[in-house]
């Protein structure tokens, strides 16, 4: 008698078995929405952080206290390129966007979907408020659309088995570490996504290990500054927590925010992914991806960090969503549901390009820091103009005498942008913050005897600490303004510091990032240069 013994193992290469990528509809897609967005990039103004890598790229450096050099070179390039053009400085943000567009029909078509379903993949990245909100320049732009195209990379490895693929991903990888220090979260993630559910072969091949090699060694010049400058980092995470809990976006708040990010074909799209990845087969391969998604979104939620962090990987979940809903057998019913579905997808995602941002008439008090993200989302952070006025009237009640041995100080990092970016038109000195990354930038000379500082009106008694003279030379007090920009804003003329520059420089500099609307002992951490 011959026993036949069956020996299940992890599954060969996928046959290359699926209809061609639908280059057609997809680079149609791409360019309408390049097109779409960047016409619409303007409508509002700056906001603080991208007036900061506006600064950091003045000051270009191979790493910063809170970031990598990728976007400030990017806004350098912007800022040479077109001055002062608010389009100019989002459009890598713009392409970047598009570009995770383009990821989830590639995606979709390593699943061997067929060309419709990797267009319906594409347009429910490009009708979710997440690609709007990715626009805006800032780290998160780049990293998103890096993490989705080494999520991609790893399952095109799963249909082919080319090791080369896991060493570009390696490589994207490193190169996302100089944009956000997120990657070897994700890359964790991805590995004890496949531990778990496979497929474990790649966890023996070398490329793998090239590949975390090349990630690790581009962490070396970080960690480096980092321990030069007393690893401002770790404390930020403190801090980040203690921001979201006051915003309401704290763990309550997480998931309500995650799911606005990916609209409402985002949302179902998300929810069929997670059913298919249980159920179908074909999709068992990848569940490594939602584990790695799943893992990522806890450390998140313990951490208090924020809802965005985890988002590179919606573009894959978007695929295996349009996948799963393309090879459910369903009733008519079902096909019939999407379509008012997509209707009122598309008609929130033109009115979010054309109506916002609303009047300003229209605007409403900001209270407290969930006022402010509400305020940031629907009328922008306006009226950066005002403050600066207010800061050269300040300058200007100087004596000629007190102007030759003086600096503007700002208190918050974005009221620091702000005055390098709209203070070109005033004969203004050279501009400094203790606040955040602008506190490395360094302090102002010690030939400096006479301030000019702007920031909130509560500031007086810790300038007292620093000055043996401080008088109250101007104001910017909109009620209907924001805290920091146009409402509680004062400027100071200070004079005879207390101590040397440098010294007095780590005694002011500060992580907090003070806005007058949240306050929390856990996010007043002083780095020590």
């Amino acid at each position: 008698m011959t026993a036949v013994v069956s020996v299940r193992t992890e599954p060969e290469a996928i046959p290359n078995t699926h209809p061609p990528f639908a280059y057609r509809g997809v680079g149609l897609m791409a360019a309408l929405s390049t097109i779409l967005l960047t016409v619409t990039a303007g409508r509002y103004d700056f906001f603080g952080d991208e007036l900061y890598f506006l600064s950091a790229g003045r000051r270009l450096d191979y790493t910063y206290a809170d970031q990598g050099v990728v976007v400030a070179l990017f806004a350098h390039i912007a800022d040479v390129l077109a001055p002062g053009s608010v389009t100019a400085v989002r459009f890598p943000a713009v392409l970047m966007s598009v570009g995770a567009i383009v990821v989830a029909a590639l995606i979709a078509y390593e699943l061997r979907a067929s060309r419709r379903v990797q267009l319906l993949a594409a347009f429910t990245y490009a009708t979710s408020y997440l690609l709007v909100t990715q626009c805006a320049l800032s780290t998160f732009s780049f990293d998103a659309t890096l993490t989705a195209v080494i999520s991609w990379l790893f399952i095109r490895w799963v249909r082919t088995r080319q090791d080369g693929l896991i060493i570009v991903a390696g490589c994207v990888a490193a190169l996302d570490m100089q944009v956000k220090w997120m990657i070897p979260l994700v890359w964790a993630c991805l590995g004890l996504g496949v531990l778990l559910c496979g497929p474990r072969e790649i966890l023996r091949r070398p490329a793998l290990w090239i590949a975390t090699g090349i990630l690790a060694l581009s962490l070396v010049p970080i960690l480096y500054w980092q321990s030069q400058h007393n690893w401002p980092q770790l404390a930020m995470g403190t801090i980040i927590g203690a921001e979201q809990d006051a915003t309401g976006y704290g763990p309550p708040g997480f998931f309500p925010q995650w799911l606005g990010l990916a609209g409402f074909m985002g949302t179902v799209l998300m929810a069929i992914a997670g059913y298919a990845l249980v159920k179908q087969e074909s999709l068992r391969p990848y569940r490594f991806v939602a584990v790695a998604l799943l893992a990522m979104t806890a450390f998140v939620v313990i951490t208090h960090g924020r809802p965005y962090y985890p988002t590179g990987f919606f573009p894959a979940m978007f695929a295996f969503g349009a996948v799963g809903f393309a090879q459910y057998p369903r009733k008519r019913w079902m096909n019939l549901a999407m379509i008012p579905l997509a209707v009122v997808t598309v008609i929130t995602y033109i009115g979010t390009l054309t109506v916002l941002p609303l009047p300003s008439d229209w605007r409403t008090e900001t209270r407290n820091a969930i006022d402010l993200g509400i305020r940031s989302a629907f009328w922008g952070t306006t009226n950066w103009d005002r403050m600066v006025a207010a800061v050269d009237a300040g300058y200007e009640t100087l004596t000629p005498e007190e102007k030759a041995h003086s600096a503007i100080i700002a208190q918050g990092y974005w009221q620091a942008g702000a005055v390098e970016e709209f203070g070109g038109k005033y004969d203004l000195p050279a501009t400094y913050s203790p606040s955040r990354g602008f506190g490395f930038f360094g302090p102002p000379a010690n030939s400096t005897t006479t301030v000019v500082f702007v920031g909130l009106d509560t500031a007086e008694p810790d300038l007292r600490s620093h000055f043996t003279d401080v008088q109250r030379v101007g104001a910017v007090d909109d009620p209907m303004g924001i805290p920091g920009i146009d409402r509680m804003v004062a400027v100071w003329k200070c004079q005879g510091p207390k101590q040397q520059w440098p010294t007095l420089w780590d005694s002011m500099t500060t992580l907090y990032f003070d806005l007058g609307l949240w306050h929390d002992s856990r996010a007043t951490t002083r780095p020590t240069h």
